[in-house]
């Protein structure tokens, strides 16, 4: 009787194990079918909708870092640990004086993971995961470009004066569009048959980008360049040029020539692909990869303004080292 009643518990047990067991993959299952009835939403002229609110947070580095060279893809276990250590390595690539915000940073990604497919960099062309080499013009004018400048407001970087969402971590709203690692990284997206907005939480940053016509003379320049967009199938494809002179995204030129591809790929989902191109400043163009994942985040005021008071502060400070003699 006993060991009838053993052999029933352990019979139980091992099917409740077993139904367990199966139930991630029963809810994998659902998901992927799920997403196989999934049809893309559609605005009243049939193009597809990219509204709501985004985020591309991640912990993938735009360049493959040099100790990963030649590995185009992480592990699953690779991944937890690079996503365990990853704000301790990017502390490490900064200037002392950017450091703080990375203090910062560890509150406001606490949980990020690489991307989906654990690439190694955000960087698809080249497959090295790199930026292409710069050319000797390039390299003779950063070489040549003056140190951090503490003389007046307007030679403060960008991003410093409030101007656009711009720091030590890139440009937050591009173009291209790339994770800024020290900020914020939510997006609102606002379509229309004739326009479409790019709203960044970051600096309240905005870009418009009409849809169909000509860009603009080259004499006109813009913080975010002159976007126009058009449709090629359910993909939004957006060319950019007349990018400001004073907008220098990892050493551009106002040359720069971005195109950048948006397409729905899921009710979650935007994959964001961007093409790169500046004869000025790298020998070839590059291009990157990164998923939009829609998100229920409120955006809130970023509530920085030119001539705030840290900018007074920052050359308060920089007076009173010269009086101490300091540099």
């Amino acid at each position: 009787m006993a060991r009838t009643a053993l052999t029933l518990s352990l019979a139980i047990a091992g099917a409740c194990a077993i139904l367990t067991s199966a139930v991630p993959a029963f809810a994998q299952a659902a998901a992927r079918a799920a997403a196989s009835r999934w049809r893309v939403a559609r605005l009243p002229d049939g193009r597809p909708d990219l509204q709501g609110t985004w985020t591309n947070n991640t912990a993938t580095p735009l360049v493959r870092p040099a100790d990963l060279a030649g590995k185009r893809y992480f592990t699953e276990e690779e991944a937890a640990e690079f996503e365990r250590t990853w704000l301790e390595r990017l502390v490490a690539t900064l200037p002392e004086v950017d450091r703080f915000a990375a203090d910062l940073s560890e509150a406001w990604f606490d949980g990020a993971k690489v991307v989906p497919d654990r690439r190694t960099s955000l960087i698809v062309e080249p497959e090295t995961g790199l930026l292409p080499p710069l050319v000797p013009a390039a390299r003779d004018r950063i070489a040549a470009s003056p140190a951090r400048n503490y003389d007046d407001p307007e030679s403060r970087p960008l991003g410093e004066r409030c101007l656009i969402g711009a720091d030590a971590g890139g440009l937050s709203m591009g173009p291209p569009i790339v994770p800024n690692p020290l900020a914020l990284n939510y997006y609102r997206i606002v379509q229309t048959s004739t326009h479409v907005m790019i709203f960044g939480e970051l600096v309240h940053d905005a870009r418009i980008i009409r849809i169909g016509g000509e860009h603009l003379p080259e004499n006109i320049r813009r913080w975010f360049g002159d976007s126009v967009g058009h449709w090629e199938g359910d993909t939004l494809v957006i060319d950019t040029t007349n990018v400001s002179e004073k907008v220098q995204y990892r050493g551009s030129t106002a040359h720069i020539h971005v195109v950048e591809r948006l397409t729905r790929t899921g009710p979650s989902t935007i994959a964001y692909r961007a093409t790169v191109d500046d004869p000025d400043t790298w020998s070839t163009p590059w291009t990157m990869e990164i998923p939009f994942a829609a998100t229920s985040a409120r955006l809130f005021e970023y509530a920085c303004h030119e001539h705030n008071y840290s900018m007074e502060g920052v050359l308060r400070g920089a007076r009173a080292d010269e009086k101490a003699g300091r540099k």
